[in-house]
């Protein structure tokens, strides 16, 4: 006779975090956007930071890659403390990490391949001509621009450059992306389908992403945690609905403004 064993249910571990920041405080002459900040960024997450203009939403990513320095506080970015790296480990580090500027930021005298080629040529150095053009042709066709591949940015709308910009951000393969207001300018369908690309370079790429936005609908179809900064303070931390939920008048006038 079997005798009966009562199974329990595995415990569900806390993904280990891939960005930590504490107490992270940046100034500009004697402006203080950053006030001893801390988050996470948990690993194969879409972390949302909201928060007004000058909220100090731009500067944080940029001290994340150390496109700024810091003040006081650490930044831990897969394991290394970025504040302390060389310049070589902090090329090998950024190597890991996408940014998407707000702007787009492509060669505008390049074509689509050659953007994409660009960062390719440098950072993946062992891919023969043929592989580098297997891997552009495979990402454009995940970014929607399969038949862009040799048209000029200026021949492009603004929802195509988005997606192009995000194809030669991806194309290298980063662990961690970043995401600098991706629907600003442009039209509600179009910042729709950004939004969704967003999700799926997540799925797709097993990517973890901070997400800095102002843009409540980016937000709701982006966000598996939201943080939103007020005054360079996180102000609140959670889910969308605890967020439309609040009855804090900071956070109500916030998303009825942008509602």
């Amino acid at each position: 006779m079997v005798k009966n064993e009562t199974v329990k249910p595995e415990s569900k571990k806390t993904p280990e975090p891939v960005i930590e920041i504490n107490n992270l405080s940046k100034g500009f002459a004697d402006l203080m956007v950053l006030k001893n900040l801390s988050l996470k960024l948990y690993d194969g997450e879409n972390l949302v930071v909201l928060g007004k203009s000058g909220s100090g939403k731009s500067v944080l990513i940029k001290c994340i890659v150390r496109l700024l320095n810091s003040d006081q506080g650490t930044i831990t970015v897969l394991g290394e403390n970025v504040n302390k790296l060389k310049s070589k480990k902090l090329a090998v580090l950024r190597e890991k990490i996408g940014f998407l500027f707000q702007s787009g930021a492509l060669y505008d005298s390049m074509t689509i391949k050659e953007n994409l080629e660009f960062p390719l040529i440098r950072i993946k150095k062992k891919l023969s001509k043929k592989e580098r053009d297997e891997k552009i042709e495979e990402v454009l066709e995940n970014v929607g621009l399969a038949d862009t591949l040799h048209k000029m940015p200026s021949e492009l709308s603004g929802g195509m450059r988005k997606r192009a910009s995000l194809a030669r951000t991806i194309v290298v393969d980063p662990m961690i992306m970043l995401y600098d207001e991706p629907t600003t300018g442009l039209d509600p369908v179009t910042s729709d389908g950004i939004s969704t690309l967003i999700n799926d370079v997540q799925k797709k790429y097993k990517t973890s992403s901070i997400i800095i936005t102002h843009d409540i609908e980016c937000a709701r179809a982006t966000a598996d945690r939201i943080i939103m900064l007020q005054n360079g303070e996180v102000y609140m931390e959670g889910t969308i609905d605890e967020f439309e939920n609040s009855t804090d008048e900071v956070i109500q006038s916030f998303f009825k403004q942008k509602t």
